[in-house]
Order: C-alpha cells, then structure tokens, then sequence
C-alpha cells in the first residue's frame, strides 16, 4: 500500500515525490541520496538494534541531552528526515519550530480541538459506538514502531533521534509530524501532549511516519473519566476505534488498565 502521505522537498537531495503520485521509497539506504539526507538532518540520531530499542531510549532519556523519539527503521526515518530537512506539507507554508510553538500556546487542550473537529466536520462529525463496558479490556499495542507489523519481529536497525528539548511534548514541533490527512497539525499534538502529561504523566517514546506510541505514569481513577478520555482519544484519532478495539467502552477499559497509547493515522 502507499504509505506516502505528504509531498516533500528534499533540500540538499533528489528525493521528490510527485504531486498526486506515490513513488517508492529510495531502498539504497547505504547511497549517495540517503547520505546526503543524513548529513542534512540537524538532530543527533543513533542507530541500534530493534530489539534493545526501549533500553537505548530509556538510557537516552536518564542522559538528559535532550529528548529522544524513536522513530522506526530505515524507511521511517527517511520519511521523518524528509519532513524535517525539507517541509512542504504544511497547510500553513513552511513555520519553524518556533512558530509551531507559538501556534500550540494558543490551544487549549481538548477543549480548542472538539472545537476544530466541529469547525471541519459540523453535524457529520465521525461518531463512536459506545458499547458496553467489556469483561476485560482488549490487549494495548505497547511499544510497536521498532517491530514489523507484520512478522512482530523486531527491525534489524532503528533509529532514536534525540531532540534539542528537555520538554517532551515539544517533539512534534521539532518534528514537524503531523498535518497530512486526518492527521492533526503539529500545534495540534503539541498542545495534546502538554495536557496528556499534566494529566496523566504522558510523554513520547515513538513517531513513526503515521505511529504514535506515548506510555503515562498515571490512568483515569474512574470509568467516568476513562470515557471521556477515551471520546477525548477518538476525537483526536478515530481510527484507534474505528479500525481498532471498536467500542469507546473497550478504548476506555484499556486506558483504565494499561500505561501505552498508541494512535496511528491512515
């Protein structure tokens, strides 16, 4: 399937995908292209095995340098690469991280984003199916970007970029993920991130080209609480519903029981 959802510019490299087309991915990851994007990339990346992914973030993290993402394997983060050196997908033109920034300060998490959802959609807002509440709750993705999706095995390689932030919920911006189809805008997870982890102690480990993987210290104290949220989650990516556990109930017992989001955008 096509997996390209934005059209890029790669400053410094001929990778360019064409308006409208999808064209495969440059799989020479050891040629001149790919070197010359990574030359290009301004944050500090480290490759590692799949397998010891979480220990590396989590060493990165106790480090302090600055915030590390995984970003998946090589073709993950070809695609983050190119959304940073090279930006175009942007409904608003080519901002900087600070103007991200600045655009995020002004949102109040969830209650500005129900507003964008009823601005873009109105009365034909995507609307979930509640359901009963289930005996016991679906199983959470966990971490996920370093394995296949389809084998569940490991990657061979993945990459952990490390961002000049010590405030988590500043990596969208650096990023520049986001704003591509149903996908929110950048500011967008920003502003969700800072109120995820006031709430909840969220923070990002994950971003992947359309993955998320976020993990909380804390959870809802209520199934009340649980449910909102769990509309809150639905509101701000449909398909984890949708396409995944079904029921708002079921989203909402799997926050009440474990500490991994995971939202990905089709």
């Amino acid at each position: 399937s096509c997996m390209r959802r934005r059209e890029f510019v790669v400053l410094g490299a001929s990778l360019i995908s064409a308006a409208g087309g999808c064209k495969p991915l440059n799989q020479d990851f050891n040629g001149p292209e790919f070197a010359q994007l990574r030359r290009d990339f301004p944050y500090e990346f480290i490759e590692v095995p799949g397998a010891r992914a979480w220990e590396e973030w989590s060493r990165l993290r106790q480090v302090g340098r600055g915030w590390p993402v995984i970003v998946g394997g090589e073709e993950d983060f070809l695609r983050i690469a190119e959304g940073v050196v090279g930006y175009v997908g942007d409904p608003q033109g080519v901002r900087s991280v600070e103007e991200i920034l600045d655009a995020a300060q002004r949102l109040d998490h969830p209650a500005s984003f129900f507003e964008f959802v009823q601005h873009q959609y109105g009365d034909d807002a995507p609307q979930a199916v509640l359901g009963d509440w289930p005996e016991s709750a679906p199983v959470g993705a966990g971490l996920t970007v370093p394995f296949d999706i389809l084998t569940g095995q490991p990657y061979e390689r993945v990459y952990i970029v490390v961002l000049p932030t010590q405030d988590p919920a500043e990596a969208p911006a650096y990023l520049r993920w986001g704003g591509w189809n149903e996908c929110p805008a950048p500011e967008q997870h920003v502003a969700a991130f800072r109120s995820w982890r006031e709430r909840y102690g969220v923070v990002p480990v994950a971003m992947a080209g359309d993955v998320l993987n976020l993990v909380a210290t804390s959870r809802p104290s209520s199934r009340d609480e649980a449910l909102d949220l769990a509309r809150e989650q639905y509101a701000y990516c449909t398909d984890i519903v949708d396409q995944g556990v079904q029921t708002l109930s079921n989203l909402a017992a799997t926050l009440s029981e474990q500490d991994w989001w995971y939202f990905w955008w089709d």
